[in-house]
């Protein structure tokens, strides 16, 4: 497992989309210092950097990035056949694949959603971002995991899942708020740090629960799908 976890994070952070994961953290930590500097209310600024970039935007995107390039990107480019030509059980490549995704996503999120959210209130709110935003990362890693071998166009899935879904349809449909891991993202920080910068109407055990749920479900669905590959790269 440990070779395939060195293999997966050379590969990832040899491609240039692993660039695409640096300008939006970098943003949010300087928008987050810019408002800070100019001595803007956090009730103001707060809500918007904090959850309609870092937790709506950025930690989303970074793990669709991530999470769909640790094997989908195998699949494009054929490699992935010499992985499943190894006497290894499914759950050892998938597995590892997502650890190093999790890990990468998590990394790259919860460092700048700690600073702002230091910046915004105190070290506890920006420690609970960072924590549940490396939960939210694992449960999005395990999704976005999945789709890469579901479908051809996991990156365009999971788009519409991240902008129509939760987005969208989050704003002006409440109900849909249950099954959005943003959400439970929110739901979780607000937990280990109550403020009023964080808002949402999903209760704290559902968003535990749920979070747990997709990760496993959507693993345990990669692994699955995974086993009906052929030695070709091409499932049957």
């Amino acid at each position: 497992m440990s070779t395939v976890s060195w293999i997966t994070a050379r590969g990832l952070f040899g491609r240039r989309r692993f660039l695409m994961l640096l300008p939006l953290p970098l943003v949010l930590v300087g928008l987050a210092v810019l408002c800070r500097a100019l001595r803007v209310d956090p009730g103001q600024w707060a809500p918007p950097v904090l959850v309609g970039l870092g937790l709506a935007v950025v930690l989303p995107v970074v793990a669709l990035i991530v999470g769909t390039g640790v094997l989908g990107a195998e699949i494009d480019d054929g490699t992935l056949v010499h992985i499943l030509t190894k006497p290894l059980p499914r759950w050892q490549i998938v597995l590892p694949k997502l650890a190093v995704a999790a890990a990468v996503s998590a990394g790259t999120v919860a460092v700048p959603l700690y600073v702002a959210g230091v910046l915004a209130d105190s070290v506890r709110l920006g420690l609970a971002l960072a924590a549940a935003s490396a939960l939210g990362a694992l449960a999005y890693s395990a999704l976005f995991l999945a789709l890469s071998l579901v479908t051809r166009r996991p990156v365009l899935l999971g788009l519409v899942y991240v902008l129509i879904w939760e987005g969208l349809l989050g704003n002006f449909v409440s109900g849909t708020k249950v099954l959005s891991i943003q959400q439970w993202v929110i739901a979780l920080a607000d937990r280990m740090a109550p403020t009023e910068l964080l808002s949402t109407t999903v209760s704290v055990p559902v968003a535990a629960v749920l979070t747990a749920l997709v990760s496993v479900g959507f693993t345990v669905l990669a692994i699955d799908r995974l086993r009906s590959f052929s030695v070709a790269g091409e499932t049957s």
